[in-house]
């Protein structure tokens, strides 16, 4: 039986990088790669043939693109400490301050070394899920604009605005009206404008000549700015499976779980956290009451919610089959864990040549060394 992998296709991350960088060319703006969704640093090669930068939110990831993509990275932290803000600054060209009082703690050690930015909460929203809106009352992320002074502090060159997720780019048009009515009177104090992430464009419906439209009207209002974008579903969306097997088929009060090698909990958390059905190939999502081949697939740990369902498959599954997820490259190479002790799934990368290579295994020793 083969162990489990997740692919990432060489061609379709091309295709994603191309269409980012052709949009970055005709709306004249920076396109970054967002390191929250996307880390697997043996790919870099592919993605510096397109873009130059990246955005990180930790030291850990700071260094990443420092020292793996080899360029500074634009850096925001809900938090930084006092034992870590000298290591970021030295592997950031862009550093952004969550608070008003992050930046009087420690903007000082920032000034000279990165450009400064602010980020600010248009108190505007169209993400639907809680967990994952951060503009939600109560949030802790960015400054409201009845909290700014009218003249910024002079080191503050940018504005962060970061408020979509998996949006389509009227979601970012109106936005925007939140956005110019809130901050707009202090652009011509600043040099950039960041509007974060979430915009997924390489999505087959996005509409890409109203983005393109959207960002050169803020050209045209705001030509001293420059504009950035750093999506991170947008670079990896659909490049890849993750690839597992059936190990076991139980079955309790009708309802037949195939068990797999994998785990949701463990190697695909975003279905549980958001929560959402993801797509697996050959098989169509219906509930328990539908006759045929129906399974709830499970995972290997030993939480009991680790289990989806229910999707019919034109057959009966059998141990040692594949089962293949779609489209589980962001947000889930970055977020898995090693709980239970379970073996974690290879990481390959399918060449445009047709080649399979590995770009890692994980072992024991990796579990071990995490619990040292």
């Amino acid at each position: 039986m083969n162990a489990p992998i997740y692919i990432i296709e060489e061609k379709r991350l091309r295709r994603n990088l191309r269409l980012i960088a052709d949009v970055a060319r005709q709306a004249d703006v920076e396109i970054i790669l967002a390191f929250k969704a996307f880390a697997l640093w043996k790919t870099f090669p592919v993605f510096r043939e397109y873009i130059s930068s990246t955005t990180a939110s930790s030291l850990s990831e700071a260094r990443l693109a420092l020292e793996e993509f080899g360029a500074k990275a634009h850096t925001y932290s809900p938090a930084y400490t006092d034992n870590e803000i000298d290591q970021i600054v030295a592997c950031s060209s862009h550093l952004t301050f969550n608070s008003l009082s992050q930046y009087n703690r420690f903007h000082e050690r920032v000034r000279g070394r990165a450009s400064i930015g602010l980020r600010v909460n248009p108190e505007y929203s169209e993400v639907g899920t809680l967990l994952y809106n951060p503009c939600a009352p109560g949030t802790r992320f960015g400054v409201t604009s009845d909290k700014l002074p009218d003249v910024l502090p002079a080191d503050i060159e940018g504005f962060h605005c970061h408020c979509h997720c998996e949006s389509g780019a009227d979601v970012l048009e109106r936005t925007l009206v939140y956005i110019d009515e809130k901050f707009a009177k202090w652009f011509p104090q600043l040099r950039w404008l960041n509007l974060g992430g979430g915009h997924l464009m390489t999505r087959k419906d996005y509409d890409i000549p109203l983005l393109v439209n959207l960002l050169n009207g803020l050209h045209k209002r705001y030509p001293w700015l420059k504009i950035i974008l750093e999506p991170g579903s947008a670079f990896a969306w659909q490049t890849g499976p993750l690839v597992s097997h059936v190990v076991d088929i139980v079955e309790d009060k009708g309802i037949r779980t195939a068990i797999l090698d994998v785990s949701f909990t463990c190697h695909m958390p975003d279905c549980l956290e958001m929560p959402y059905m993801p797509e697996v190939r050959g098989a169509e999502v219906v509930d328990h009451s539908t006759s045929g081949s129906v399974y709830r697939l499970g995972g290997n740990s030993c939480l009991s919610g680790d289990f989806m369902g229910a999707w019919r498959f034109d057959h009966e599954l059998q141990v040692g089959e594949e089962v293949i997820f779609e489209d589980m490259i962001h947000y889930t190479t970055v977020k898995t864990c090693m709980f239970n002790g379970i073996g974690h799934p290879a990481i390959g990368m399918l060449h445009e040549d047709g080649s399979l290579e590995i770009l890692r295994r994980f072992t024991y020793e990796d579990y071990r060394d995490r619990m040292d």
